[in-house]
């Protein structure tokens, strides 16, 4: 047991790792290599989703891959597109626009979405948790976004939109794939999600639609980073996590992910960071932090 644990912690931490330094790789695809925000989302989704799919086929219950057509079509292609592809698109423009670190934070400011919708909707009442909650992600949104200045942003307007729809985005992702993840394997939702999503987007900016002929040998090392290690199994090995860890323990250990982005989008991109954008940062993560420690 203690080391099927230990196996399940390595897991998680490689996932959250995975996540944080492909967002900060697909800024250095933008940036440097001058990939589409769109052609990459195509790619990385179509190829994911895929091997997700390929591995419930092989490893799990192939049958479920099916099965899942034949009860809940109309759900999850509204969960591959309006989830799944809305999430992943809308994060990368952020980044696109801005940079990985905070477009990461921006995104993990899904929570408190959550909470927020819960007490509109009175499925929730706002507690003591909630108040503590959104005061550290509102203040550790402030002083990410303003580095302690209130005349000025120190991140690009629409870099801030967009990874406050992508934190929207995270939260129906969350919300809307409960009924779905009672009745089937995670793998199977992730991975006909990734590739709905992606035969969304190759609508509007088709795979093969590319030039490939000024592409160095580092840009097909990136995107493989982004593609394999930070999409496909950075999904597989969190979802694997779960068969051994707690939610609680989950949620701590996936707090890696946006402190890997910060750190990467700083130390090696050489993105600046104001002092008081670290205090955001470290607000933020806390938040997380909080969140899954404290008991319901």
């Amino acid at each position: 047991m203690v080391k099927n644990k230990l196996i399940g912690f390595i897991l998680v931490i490689l996932a959250a790792f995975f996540w944080g330094i492909g967002g900060t790789i697909s800024q250095k695809l933008f940036q440097a290599y001058e990939i589409p925000v769109g052609w990459l989302v195509s790619a990385r989704l179509l190829i994911g989703g895929f091997l997700l799919l390929i591995i419930q086929s092989i490893f799990k219950d192939m049958k479920q891959v099916f099965r899942v057509w034949q009860t809940d079509a109309v759900r999850l292609v509204i969960y591959g597109v309006v989830g799944m592809l809305a999430v992943q698109y809308t994060y990368l423009v952020s980044i696109d626009y801005g940079n990985a670190a905070v477009a990461t934070l921006l995104q993990y400011l899904a929570p408190v979405m959550i909470i927020i919708w819960l007490i509109i909707t009175k499925q929730s009442v706002f507690t003591k948790k909630d108040a503590i909650t959104v005061s550290l992600a509102l203040s550790g949104c402030f002083f990410l976004l303003t580095n302690g200045s209130i005349s000025a942003f120190a991140v690009p307007m629409p870099a801030i939109i967009w990874g406050l729809i992508s934190g929207v985005t995270l939260a129906f992702y969350t919300l809307y794939a409960i009924p779905l993840l009672k009745k089937y394997d995670s793998l199977v939702i992730v991975g006909w999600a990734m590739v709905i999503g992606s035969i969304v987007m190759n609508i509007m900016h088709p795979i093969w639609y590319v030039d490939v002929s000024v592409w160095t040998g580092k840009t097909i090392f990136y995107l493989v980073i982004v593609i394999i290690f930070g999409t496909m199994l950075a999904f597989w090995f969190y979802i694997e996590s779960l068969q051994t860890l707690s939610a609680k323990e989950t949620s701590l250990l996936g707090n890696v992910e946006p402190l890997t982005a910060v750190l990467a989008t700083v130390l090696w991109l050489g993105e600046p960071f104001g002092s008081f954008q670290w205090l955001g940062t470290g607000l933020i993560i806390l938040m997380m932090v909080y969140l899954a420690l404290k008991k319901e």
